[in-house]
């Protein structure tokens, strides 16, 4: 894969040493583990539980999106991350902060969050990149995504509610 020379040098060589990829909501990532065990979810049969590597860099967003299951954040390395987390009525917003250690919290940052089953959620680097893990159980499938931005009549109805994070959109 090209790596465009105007990433930061240690996100350029996260890229290239742990495969990433091109996520469609934004930033970089690559699937790390796929659970051979299976659950029955009221959709359909999925994996227990699937874990990503995802990467974020300065200027890049992870655009508002939903799944339908729960995602677990964990920091890994970089700076600090902004997690946008909103209610699947659009009513309720909660910021969280990912941080890299346990003595980040006195600043408000945790190095693990959840976000809820079809919580919409969105996600951006505080500094120059931020190396985290993202696990979903039951297990990600992407006919279980949702990018708000492809839903115009939920979209609509979000600009309306919450106007302040149309920049996640």
């Amino acid at each position: 894969m090209a790596v465009t020379q105007r990433l930061p040098p240690k996100a350029r060589a996260l890229i290239r040493r742990l495969g990433l990829l091109p996520h469609p909501e934004g930033g970089y990532y690559r699937e790390v583990y796929r659970s051979t065990d299976t659950v029955q979810t009221h959709r359909a049969k999925r994996c227990a539980v699937t874990t990503i590597y995802f990467l974020l860099v300065k200027g890049q967003r992870s655009v508002l999106h939903r799944v339908t299951s729960d995602e677990i954040w964990h920091f890994y390395q970089g700076d600090p991350l902004e997690l946008i987390d909103v209610s699947p009525d659009m009513r309720r917003v909660q910021n969280h902060r990912l941080g890299p250690t346990i003595e980040s919290e006195k600043r408000g940052a945790k190095p693990v969050a959840v976000i809820e089953a079809h919580h919409w959620q969105a996600a951006a680097t505080k500094g120059l990149y931020s190396l985290v893990g993202c696990s979903v159980a039951p297990g990600f499938e992407f006919s279980d995504f949702t990018l708000l931005r492809n839903d115009p009549k939920t979209r609509r109805r979000f600009e309306r509610l919450q106007p302040k994070l149309l920049r996640w959109i």
